[in-house]
Order: structure tokens, then sequence, then C-alpha cells
């Protein structure tokens, strides 16, 4: 049997992070979801946070330590887009992604490893992206966000690996979401044809590995990028 854990998911009021706290609720554990506004699965508790504000996330860190005890696994979803060609994106485009996808992490990751360290137990799991290391063509802001979080969860694996903490991406391809769904049909078969499985995933197939990489039995895997991505970005 798993231990139970408090299970901490930014963004987690819809799409994948709906689907990724949902999937620890059912494995038995504290889940608690951060969302600026909204509310996450049934079973979990539902702060409101905004990962670009600091004080935020001083309170809602306090309130879920507060109710179900020290967070000892992170889930770092939250994440927003402002796509437009490079030669069109505003300085105020490219800042307010990087400071949410990136500055956001970090505010979050460095509240919540405190009690980590104390407890000498965590497992951080950061959402990227096939993006990060693919590249995508009016994405110059959030492939650069994904990508930077192979070196946040690598340089936290030295840092901290000794302490039986480990950091890991877990790298989403295309997921059927709201996101996706707006898509033309065109565009959509243009996406799906270039990914060898032939489909879109669905957000429980990027939470079912997220849950595991949280388990006991993915304890010695830190540094690592995990594609669930249909074999989209195979070579990156």
């Amino acid at each position: 049997m798993q231990t139970a854990r408090t299970v901490l998911v930014t963004g987690g009021n819809r799409g994948i992070g709906y689907a990724i706290a949902q999937e620890f609720v059912a494995a038995g554990h504290r889940v608690a979801v951060t969302a600026r506004s909204g509310k996450g699965p049934k079973g979990t508790l539902s702060v409101v946070a905004d990962v670009t504000d600091g004080a935020s996330l001083d309170a809602a860190i306090q309130e879920v330590e507060q109710q179900l005890g020290p967070i000892e696994v992170l889930v770092a979803n939250a994440g927003i887009t402002k796509d437009t060609l490079l030669l069109r994106m505003s300085d105020e485009e490219f800042e307010d992604v990087v400071n949410t996808n990136l500055n956001g992490v970090f505010r979050v990751l460095k509240r919540v490893t405190k009690s980590m360290l104390k407890q000498k137990y965590g497992r951080v799991i950061l959402i990227g992206s096939v993006v990060g290391l693919l590249g995508s063509a009016g994405q110059v802001n959030y492939a650069a966000t994904k990508s930077a979080l192979v070196g946040i969860a690598r340089s936290v694996t030295r840092e901290l690996g000794s302490r039986n903490i480990t950091a890991n991406v877990v790298a989403p391809g295309f997921i059927d979401t709201d996101m996706t769904a707006e898509l033309s049909e065109e565009l959509a078969k243009s996406y799906r044809d270039k990914i060898p499985a032939g489909r879109f995933a669905s957000p429980e197939e990027v939470a079912k590995v997220v849950r595991w990489l949280a388990s006991d039995e993915a304890s010695y895997i830190s540094g690592a990028v995990i594609p669930v991505d249909g074999g989209l970005g195979m070579g990156h």
C-alpha cells in the first residue's frame, strides 16, 4: 500500500491540473489545489492563490499545511500561453508568460521545499511541454519557460537529491483539453498527423504518469524529462 502523502497541485481547477488532482485523490492522498478562480475536483482542498504573487502563495501554503500537514509532493502545473510570432510579440507578452510559467514555479518551489527538507522527503514534479525541447513557431515565450524547467529540476536534484527529494519534468504533448478544443479541425488534423500515436492524449494519461513519479516505485528517478507525447518529441 502506497503511503498517503500531502500533495499540492498548482492550477488544479481545470485541464491537466484537474485530472492530476483527481488521480491523487483516487489513490488515497490528501490533495490541495491552488487556483486564481474556480475549484479543484471533489475531495480536494481548494485555495485561492496566484503564482505571480508571493504573499498569496504564503497564505495558501500556510492554509494547506494547517489543514492537511506539511506538503510532501508538489505538482507545479499552473501556466498560461500568449502565442504570437516573435516579430509581433511584445515585451509584455514575453514577460507575462515567463512570470507565471517560470518565476511562478520558482516561487512555489522555494516555499514548499522547506518542509520537504525538514521531513527528508519530497517529490517535485514540474509540468513541462513537448515544445520545451521540440520548439514551436509562435511560442518563443512558452517554449522558453518549459525548457527552463529542465534546468530547475536538474539543479534541484543536485542540491537536494541526498535529502530524499526528487525533481522531474513531465512533458506532455497535445492533450484533449479546452485549449486544444479551440483548434480548427484542419489545424488539429495537421498536429495529429505529426504524432506517431495518431491521436491526442487524455488528461488522465498525463495524470497517471505524474502520480507514478510521486510513488515509491519512482524513488530513484530524478532530473529526468518524462515525455507523454505519443512519440512527437522523439530525439529531444
